[in-house]
């Protein structure tokens, strides 16, 4: 997997060393030596990841990635901090500043790409969802989100079978709001998850009666979990395991002793990651319903009709009939009363229209005041019962356009059912619209059948 990385480092032979290292990897490669170049550089070139390190004159690591976190075009870039610094406390200082990593000096190679692996690929995740995002956001279908999420209130799942140790992790988790549960053995584990959506899974490699590697892989290629950040708690000595755990799918990892504030700036940024995942996937959605239906009467839009058209005919050999109906007399209401009140006619229909079919009908506003009906498994009896249905039920209605004025709505009803696995929406959708302005030539109020006799008399 290539990717775009930047290399930020004062010191020459330091960003020569990873950048030649990094290249032989495949990996494109740029360089800055200040944190103001850096800020630039990730602004213009949109890098996979950023390699930062900490010690810098003018501003230094922590103030450019701090800064980096704070620019809407640039916060969603992994950052990753190099120092030669080991204490505890600037590694916290270095996660709290918005570090997706900090790496201590000399850098172990392997470690190293393990994490530029785990951080690309997550990236690359999180780019589709902005991208398919920011299409909508132009398209005018959806709002920008803002702001750093809170993690009080996450969910996370501690799995070890040593008491002590996640104890001490569900206390340390409890300080932020977080709401920890836990397991002790593979078992346990999986039934939780797929009972409750966590949004961090801790899970220790030193467990001694199930495999956790085996866990962690099971996690990934179950759907409810494989999208779940995953943080893991190793011993020392136990490089190997984690280095396997990052290519089985792990987010992060810790030493123990435990530091209890790292723990705490790494699952925050974990739980973090993953919020701005689900809100970017809802916006997404969000703007998708918008696209597909009509924002005056809910119903779906022409664009999603043709589509659910297409895959009922694709997939389905039983009868399929679709109604096309449209209100008489509609310009006289906006003529009479204005397009406020019309909409409200339109409101009314489609109210109608939702009361009187089935749960597993589709309803479409197919333009103006026509509305389509696509009835999967109904034939043309089945279907002209249920078209006078609705246009008794519509002229039935008590539509008040204005205080003590009273307006009888009534509507024509086109029906076409599908011939077998040869008729196409396009077809299917004619039929029904050609037998609508027969019924509408007859006289209006009317359901007529496509290629038949008139199915209804006037009321």
């Amino acid at each position: 997997m290539t990717a775009r990385i930047l290399i930020v480092d004062d010191v020459p032979a330091n960003t020569r060393l990873l950048q030649a290292r990094l290249a032989a990897e495949y990996y494109q490669v740029a360089t800055a030596q200040s944190g103001q170049a850096a800020l630039r550089l990730a602004h213009d070139w949109q890098p996979d990841l950023v390699l930062l390190d900490v010690m810098m004159p003018e501003m230094d690591g922590y103030e450019t990635c701090r800064r980096l976190k704070e620019d809407q075009a640039t916060l969603h870039i992994p950052v990753v901090m190099v120092t030669a610094l080991g204490e505890r406390a600037e590694r916290v200082r270095g996660l709290e500043a918005g570090a997706d990593d900090f790496l201590t000096k000399p850098v172990d190679f392997d470690t190293l790409l393990a994490r530029v692996r785990s951080l690309v690929r997550l990236k690359r995740l999180l780019d589709e969802w902005r991208m398919r995002g920011e299409t909508a956001l132009a398209l005018g279908l959806g709002a920008p989100t803002i702001g750093l999420p809170s993690v009080e209130g996450a969910r996370v799942l501690v799995v070890d079978d040593w008491d002590d140790s996640a104890r001490a992790v569900q206390e340390a988790l409890m300080q932020d709001g977080i709401l920890p549960g836990r397991a002790a053995s593979e078992a346990e584990a999986m039934a939780l998850t797929s009972a409750i959506g966590f949004d961090l899974i801790v899970l220790s490699l030193s467990m001694t009666a199930d495999d956790p590697l085996h866990l962690a892989s099971q996690l990934r290629a179950t759907d409810g979990t494989h999208g779940t950040p995953m943080l893991l708690i190793a011993e020392p000595a136990q490089r190997d395991r984690i280095l396997r755990g990052f290519d089985l799918g792990a987010n992060d990892w810790l030493l123990r002793p435990l530091d209890e504030g790292e723990l705490r700036a790494r699952a925050r940024n974990q739980i973090r990651r993953k919020f701005y995942q689900d809100r970017l996937r809802t916006d997404l959605g969000h703007a998708l319903e918008m696209a597909l239906t009509d924002p005056l009467t809910g119903f779906y839009n022409q664009r999603y009709l043709m589509r659910h058209l297409r895959g009922l005919l694709g997939t389905n050999a039983k009868p399929l009939a679709v109604m096309m109906v449209d209100v008489d007399h509609f310009k006289d209401i906006n003529d009479r009363w204005g397009h406020p009140v019309g909409d409200l006619a339109l409101k009314a229909v489609a109210e109608t229209l939702r009361g009187r079919t089935r749960v597993f009908d589709s309803i479409a506003r197919y333009g103006g005041e026509e509305f389509a009906v696509v009835m999967p498994g109904t034939g043309v009896q089945d279907a002209l019962t249920a078209a006078e249905r609705l246009r008794t039920a519509i002229e039935d209605m008590e539509f008040a356009p204005e205080p003590g004025a009273t307006h009888r709505l009534t509507v024509s009803v086109g029906v076409a059912c599908s011939n077998g696995a040869d008729t196409t929406p396009e077809q299917l959708l004619r039929q029904a619209d050609q037998a609508l302005y027969e019924a509408k030539r007859s006289g209006r109020n009317r359901t007529q059948l496509a290629g038949g006799e008139e199915e209804a008399r006037r009321a």
